[in-house]
Formats: C-alpha cells, sequence, structure tokens
C-alpha cells in the first residue's frame, strides 16, 4: 500500500466532514439558535426618551436657566 492511498480515503472525509458541518450551521441559524434574547430588554432600559429641539439642543432643558 502507497502512502498515497490514505488521500482516497482522507479527501473525500473530509469533503463530507465539511458539507455535515454547514449543514449543522445553516439549521442553527434557520431554527433561531443564534438569535439575540437580551438585547431587546438591554436596549428599552438604555433608550433616551429625551425629545430633541430641531436646534439640536436638549428640550427638556429651560433655554434660559434662572440666575
Amino acid at each position: 500500500m502507497d502512502g498515497m492511498d490514505i488521500l482516497y480515503l482522507l479527501i473525500p472525509l473530509s469533503i463530507v466532514l465539511v458539507f455535515l458541518i454547514g449543514a449543522g450551521f445553516w439549521w442553527s441559524l434557520k431554527s433561531g439558535q443564534f438569535d439575540d434574547l437580551d438585547g431587546p430588554g438591554y436596549r428599552i432600559l438604555m433608550d433616551d426618551d429625551r425629545v430633541r429641539a430641531e436646534d439640536g439642543q436638549d428640550a427638556s432643558l429651560p433655554e434660559n436657566p434662572p440666575k
């Protein structure tokens, strides 16, 4: 048996393995395994509810602060 004969087994085996890993990854994407469940809750907490005026000033701050 020649040393190159093992390549006839390893190359097709590695191709099959790549396709199996790709199929598993594709399935995990389609089934929602990588969905972000925590992000929306944090975005609600970090949301800036203040309204901005058209000139870029914060509308919740008084224009002429008391002296």
